[in-house]
């Protein structure tokens, strides 16, 4: 039987980041269940680049994983981010100083681990009915695989522990993640001759501006359980024009923003082209286009939900909200609780410093068997 550094160092020694194949991942976890006595259904499709991925359901023995009705379900994604070149140790773990590091760590390889740990150390005569494991494909870039399983109806939760790093705490909200490419239009001339022409960067930089004042605005629609406690607005990238001599006819950028549960999904881009009718005012040509490439709402979970009670007086930590995004929104919309639950920190993720401390993961462990087993044994 493995301990839960083992099957992590494992998982982290199998790349798997979202323009890869998941398959690896999931026939390491297949391996682990089955010796378990658990059935697996594997759901397959291909991606945009026509990579194979997998989604995965199991359930314990005696118990049908064909069946989509499901009382506790523990879910996590397969895939990480690329990781750099230099780094090194990336699919090599190791521990230090009682942490675990390597690519995937603690989002969520760790969780991962902990779960299949937890499976083989149960009797499996104690397990409560109606437990599920999923497991779920490209959940890095635009939890892709579990949009597939819901559409499927392959799973029908009523309770779900969503794997992510939270220190152990109980998440039991997390904004959501919202995506537009803005492109704005202008007239190419040669620079020589800026009459003949209009900016399409400097149009934009107006609109940018603009957009950040409204983003100020913003502050003060608040949920007090976040930090920062209001939906948060960014323009990571730019790119605009063809040559230093050339009046740029097209500039695009990408805006960002994280919205607090219950903020209408359309409020921004409706802001913005509020904000382009009102530089036409001054600039009656201009024009721009918005497109919106991810638009997931935030999630929150009552403080009185029994599951969320049920993993304080386990842990002895309190609730918190994530800023991250997660699958959470998604499961939201389908079971009456959802919790984002994990060892390690989301913030050494996507890192060369991520990693988890082994005494979370040997806790979670203990906290997941508790949870799997039926009432009767958990009294």
């Amino acid at each position: 039987m493995k301990t839960v550094v083992e099957h992590l160092s494992n998982l982290i020694r199998i790349p798997s980041p979202s323009s890869l194949s998941n398959r690896p991942i999931i026939d390491y976890a297949v391996d682990a269940l089955h010796r378990a006595q658990w059935t697996t259904q594997r759901m397959v499709y291909r991606d945009a680049a026509g990579v194979e991925k997998i989604n995965l359901l199991a359930a314990p023995p005696g118990q049908s994983v064909d069946k989509p009705e499901a009382e506790l379900v523990f879910m996590c994604h397969t895939d990480t981010v690329p990781y750099a070149a230099g780094w090194t140790e990336a699919i090599e773990p190791f521990v230090a100083d009682g942490l675990l590091y390597g690519c995937g760590s603690c989002d969520v390889k760790g969780f991962l681990a902990c779960v299949l740990t937890a499976i083989a150390e149960i009797d499996s005569s104690t397990f409560m009915e109606g437990l599920r494991l999923v497991l779920t494909a490209d959940e890095e870039v635009g939890c892709v695989g579990a949009k597939h399983l819901l559409a499927s109806g392959l799973i029908k939760p009523e309770r779900v522990v969503i794997g992510e790093p939270t220190s152990l705490h109980p998440a039991r909200a997390g904004k959501g993640y919202c995506l537009a490419e803005i492109t704005v239009f202008g007239h190419e001339a040669h620079s020589a001759h800026p009459q003949q022409g209009i900016s399409a960067i400097y149009r934009a930089a107006r609109l940018v501006l603009a957009i950040e004042e409204f983003g100020v605005q913003l502050v003060g629609e608040k949920n007090n359980f976040f930090n920062p406690a209001y939906t948060t607005l960014n323009i990571g990238t730019i790119q605009g024009g063809t040559a230093k001599n050339i009046i740029p006819g097209r500039c695009s950028f990408q805006l960002e923003w994280r919205p607090i549960p219950g903020e209408a999904l359309d409020a921004v881009p409706t802001a913005v082209y509020g904000i382009a009718d009102a530089l036409r005012d001054t600039d009656p040509d201009f024009r721009c286009e918005l497109k919106v490439v991810r638009q997931q709402a935030g999630f929150e979970t009552r403080a009185d939900s029994k599951l969320l009670k049920t993993i304080e007086a386990m842990t002895g930590r309190p609730a918190i909200s994530i800023p991250f995004g997660s699958e959470a929104p998604l499961l939201a919309s389908v079971a009456k609780e959802v919790i984002v639950f994990g060892p390690g920190d989301m913030r050494t993720a996507h890192s060369s410093r991520e990693c988890v401390p082994v005494d979370e993961l040997e806790e979670a462990v203990l906290c997941m068997k508790s949870l799997m087993r039926a009432p009767a044994v958990n009294r």
